[in-house]
């Protein structure tokens, strides 16, 4: 059955490309309140994207210290567990670099730690990375996120000016409020229909329509085993107000699958995850397995609210044994 959790504060992950240089800090006016600002430069962005090369390397050599080292938030709660299930044997991601890049800069962040920017890169396909500012250098957030929809305009006024979104207030509270929005939606079966009590709607072909059909219908197709799915906020979002009202917003949820056998039974008749990969990530055979996945999204949020998905990745973070 379909349960609504309770938000999880985990970090979005990100990606470190550039060493320790590369933003431009203001410091506050003497006697002001105010935190510092800083201001992103195109060279500081492309240098960072140029840093994912490094990562692909370390996908490759399965090194899991350089993959820690080079991303934080979500991608390095995925990056960790997906590489040391590698190392066991399970197919580790081809992690491409990416170019002919459109650079997303948001003007003048508060403080140095936690500043950030998006790029959406078209090469070798359309996808959408996020870079936080991170223990003094540029980390993944998250990335790659492949484009499933138009990309908005995001640039907008005369200068051409990208804006966060918190420092927006027509763009701030919808995009704040988009992960519990999809949370509604994917923890309310009538929404399958249509005429879910959430009050949350997507187009009839937009990806969050077909993932809450899926999780509605995946208890039946398993049966005789019992499963269960979670759905969860997984860190914060970070957003980009869109010219004319609305927000670009990118974040990410865990969706968690826990599988069991059916009464009388003492092993699981359909196992939703492959032996081979339980194995991976556990070291064993399981009887009772719980799977985490998690969707990294890029969300349209248009002035009225209504929500489009732009990006979308779905990856197998973690299999533990157990009911989680």
């Amino acid at each position: 059955m379909l349960r609504r959790l309770t938000a999880l504060g985990l970090g979005l992950v990100l990606l470190a490309g550039c060493g320790t240089e590369g933003v431009r800090e203001t410091p506050a006016e003497p006697g002001a309140t105010s935190p510092a600002t800083v201001e992103i430069t195109t060279a500081d962005a492309q240098a960072a994207l140029d840093g994912l090369g490094d990562l692909s390397d370390a996908w490759k050599d399965r090194d899991c210290a350089e993959i820690e080292q080079l991303t934080t938030g979500v991608e390095r709660t995925v990056g960790s567990r997906v590489c040391a299930a590698a190392r066991e044997g399970r197919a580790a991601p081809a992690f491409r670099a990416h170019q002919d890049p459109e650079f997303l800069l948001p003007g003048r962040q508060d403080g140095e730690d936690g500043a950030w920017f998006a790029v959406l890169a078209r090469k070798p396909e359309p996808a959408y990375f996020v870079f936080v500012r991170a223990d003094g250098r540029w980390r993944l957030g998250a990335g790659p996120i492949p484009l499933v929809g138009k990309a908005p305009e995001v640039k907008g006024g005369v200068d051409g000016a990208v804006i966060d979104a918190a420092a927006d207030p027509d763009a701030a509270i919808g995009a704040r409020l988009a992960p519990t929005r999809h949370v509604a939606f994917l923890t309310d079966p009538g929404g399958v229909n249509g005429v879910g009590v959430s009050g949350v709607r997507f187009a009839s072909g937009d990806p969050m329509r077909r993932l809450l059909t899926e999780l509605v219908r995946a208890p039946g197709r398993v049966r005789p085993d019992h499963l269960s799915t979670d759905v969860r906020i997984e860190g914060p979002a970070r957003a980009l107000a869109l010219p004319g009202g609305g927000s670009l917003v990118f974040h990410a949820l865990r969706v968690v699958f826990t599988q069991k056998p059916g009464a009388g039974r003492s092993s699981l008749v359909r196992p939703l995850y492959r032996a081979a990969d339980v194995r991976a990530f556990t070291g064993g055979a399981a009887t009772t397995v719980t799977g985490s996945e998690i969707l990294l999204l890029a969300t349209k949020v248009a002035k009225d609210n209504t929500m489009t998905t732009v990006g979308m990745r779905r990856v197998l973070a973690d299999i533990t044994e157990g009911s989680g």
